[in-house]
């Protein structure tokens, strides 16, 4: 059972004529695929007030209960009261932390929402049957979940918040809170886009209701309420099919040819105050100011779908726009065109695909926003691998589309410098980013964020080393000196966090031009062997590096490559060992947005950088409970660089400074640089007049320290030179 503030269809009244035309919010998009497939009941509003309901007659409800829905009626002072009163002019500002719009002198528009939300629960309710689920959704229906607990003590009940839960101190701003806050708690399982939004919520029933934190659950008048990150996702076939569809590449060359060699950044979005809009505009403009060079040459398309029109702010918010956007046009447009396309209406889907087809930047900036599917169906219309996206880090997509540009919205300037960047990017860099995020959005789909919480839903039991401690100096010039003075050298390199910066995606760690050519010029120096030291799997650092006269060694050095040979593996394994244990890291990955497991041949690689810092060590200590009661005994743990590995024991980097040593001329120079805890097994391995590095500070056994890449760059180039005679 489906509960929402709007059915999946809309009345639509023509004089004595009627008909059900599919509903065009998102959430309705979203959630009729599932109440078709499952055959289940959708309890919501039919978008016409109760009074024209009552001129429709009896076929109406004989089609409703054909399609399996059940109309909540609302009479236009309910729409005023609960929808705009007190859902939309307190509950929507308060989440999205817009609080200088929130009406807190509302205590009769909290009593229609109180109301309203009773009719919901009691509508659900008649149609309940034992074992049924529901499914309660968003801001217009948060008390349904207590209001049905009381009707119903025994049913399954899940909630799924759409927008952002703010901060415990914003929200105790509500004056109704409590009520909220104990409504939601009985749930059984309450869902939120991103992690954020779960520990914010945490924080709040702990600080304002007196519930207990667990991992992902509360504790609540002896109940445990679970929670979980669900982000939404798109129904993205209707979009890769419309990409490829005739009339919408026709479009496209409409669109083109009426704006020949133009750059085309463009905004999509409902015409709300969240949404960033004037601030995208002085971002235009800000830009426009830097860059001469783009004033003949950019073009911003601003679709504005009108919204909530009755409303005061609104009809303020599209004034401001439009005098923005006219006086951008004065500022720089000119007698055969503007910088600024202003659109306030809705426009087909074929032409929205168009749009995004065309687009090469899409500036997605709310100053706040529970997920922004627009920046998802931008990626899944791009079937080209084309185009940037530049997108609100206050976006709760920004949790998932990690290779978008992201930005801080209410830093015009900042914006406009990434919106810079966006619009100068390589054509490989596009590429490589945009495949990346079509990737999430095609496997993380609607169809996934439905069946994954009613899974959850459905399956929830009933309710009741060594130390490191010194902290090593900077490495001296005198040192320098002697590395450079010496006939011989061995240079072993960590390769990410030390040659190049971390990067949210491994793939885009490629190395530049200009470390290739250090490289090759190192190791062409005479008395020099070039080493790399890494973690990485022979997949990724022979497409990279396999071209230069260096030294490679992969996956903590079990595999090595000499110029001119093969690989040769440091020991043997057949990889059983790693089959009990994949299916626990890939459940890691499902319930941690943004982690990324990487199956090596002696290992399980759990990469977390892009994962929210509030979570980590929670989802962590969790990871590790498991892992105690399994048997380890050939295994070991290694984390470092944001990587939680699994690997056999005694597979480390420490194996190619033994392998090195044995034979070694005492008056060779060893140089070995790396920056976080699997190179301490490098450093421990050689002797002691080897000179360690370690990169970016903190405890080490290194004996010195160098601050960032670019030092370790200044550091290698310094070594290209001939030794003197």
């Amino acid at each position: 059972m489906i509960i929402a503030n709007r059915l999946p269809v809309t009345l639509c009244i023509d004089g004595d004529a009627w008909r059900l035309a599919p509903s065009s919010g998102g959430l309705a998009t979203a959630l009729a695929p599932l109440h078709n497939r499952t055959q289940g009941i959708w309890v919501g509003w039919l978008g016409e007030p109760s009074k024209t309901l009552a001129r429709v007659g009896t076929d109406l409800s004989a089609e409703l209960e054909l399609q399996r829905l059940v109309s909540v009626e609302l009479s236009r002072n309910d729409l005023s009261r609960f929808y705009d009163g007190f859902s939309n002019g307190v509950l929507w500002p308060l989440f999205h932390f817009l609080l200088d719009k929130v009406n807190l002198d509302a205590e009769l528009d909290w009593q229609s929402y109180r109301a309203v939300n009773q009719r919901f629960a009691k509508a659900a309710a008649r149609k309940y049957r034992d074992g049924d689920v529901i499914w309660i959704h968003d801001y217009q229906l948060m008390l349904v979940p207590g209001l049905l607990r009381r009707l119903l003590p025994k049913a399954r009940i899940g909630f799924f918040l759409h927008v952002p839960f703010p901060a415990s101190d914003v929200f105790r701003i509500l004056p109704w809170r409590t009520e909220v806050l104990e409504s939601l708690l009985a749930a059984d399982l309450i869902g939120f886009h991103t992690a954020t939004y779960l520990h914010n919520f945490q924080r709040s029933a702990a600080q304002l209701a007196g519930a207990d934190i667990e991992l992902d659950a509360v504790c609540f008048n002896e109940r445990r309420i679970k929670l979980g990150v669900y982000p939404i996702g798109i129904e993205v076939e209707p979009f890769e099919r419309a990409a490829n569809d005739p009339a919408v590449e026709a479009e496209m060359v409409r669109i083109r040819q009426a704006h020949p060699d133009k750059r085309i950044v463009l905004g999509v979005d409902r015409l709300d105050y969240t949404k960033g809009i004037p601030r995208r505009l002085l971002t235009i403009q800000r830009l426009l100011e830097r860059r001469p060079d783009l004033r003949d040459k950019l073009l911003f398309i601003q679709v504005a779908v009108p919204s909530r029109e009755k409303v005061a702010a609104y009809d303020e918010l599209r004034r401001v726009v439009n005098e923005l956007s006219g006086r951008v046009n004065g500022q720089f447009g000119t007698p055969i065109g503007s910088p600024i396309h202003f659109l306030y209406r809705s426009i087909p889907f074929s032409q929205l695909v168009a749009l995004y087809r065309i687009a090469d930047v899409m500036l997605v900036t709310p100053l706040r926003d529970g997920m922004n599917v627009v920046a998802k169906e931008y990626v899944a219309s791009r079937v080209d691998d084309d185009g940037v996206l530049v997108l609100s880090e206050l976006a709760g997509a920004a949790a998932e589309l990690h290779e978008a540009l992201t930005v801080n919205p209410y830093d015009i300037s900042g914006t406009a410098t990434m919106l810079a960047a966006a619009l100068d990017m390589a054509p490989a860099e596009r590429r490589i980013r945009m495949q990346a995020m079509r990737a999430h959005v095609r496997t993380h789909d609607v169809h996934r964020w439905a069946a994954r919480f009613i899974d959850k839903l459905g399956r929830l039991g009933p309710a009741p080393s060594e130390s490191i401690s010194t902290v090593p100096p900077v490495l001296p010039e005198a040192v320098t000196a002697r590395l450079r003075a010496a006939a011989a050298r061995h240079i072993l390199l960590d390769y990410d966090g030390t040659l190049v910066p971390y990067f949210p995606l491994p793939a885009l760690a490629i190395p530049d031009s200009e470390l290739s050519d250090l490289l090759l010029c190192l190791a062409q120096t005479a008395g020099n062997v070039v080493h790399i030291v890494t973690g990485r799997s022979r997949a990724w650092i022979e497409p990279w590096l396999g071209h230069l006269p260096i030294v490679l060694h992969a996956e903590h050095g079990y595999w090595s490559r000499y110029p001119g040979y093969s690989w040769v593996a440091n020991g043997f394994t057949d990889g059983a060992w790693k089959e009990p244990l994949r299916s626990l890291m890939s459940q890691f990955v499902e319930g941690t947005p943004g982690a990324l497991l990487e199956e090596k041949d002696v290992s399980l690689a759990l990469h977390y950088r892009s994962v929210d810092p509030s979570i980590v060590q929670e989802r962590l200590g969790w990871l590790r409970a498991e892992l105690r009661r399994r048997t380890m005994d050939q295994l070991e743990i290694a984390e470092a660089g944001k990587v939680f590995e699994i690997r056999l024991r005694g597979i480390h980097k420490g194996l190619v400074g033994n392998t090195l040593t044995q034979n070694l001329d005492q008056a060779t120079e060893i140089l070995a640089i790396g920056d976080d805890r699997t190179d301490e097994d490098l450093f421990s391995s050689l002797p002691a007049s080897a000179v360690t590095v370690r990169v970016g500070g903190g405890n080490s056994r290194a004996k010195y320290a160098l601050y960032d890449v670019a030092e370790v760059r200044a550091l290698l180039e310094s070594l290209c030179c001939p030794p003197p005679n």
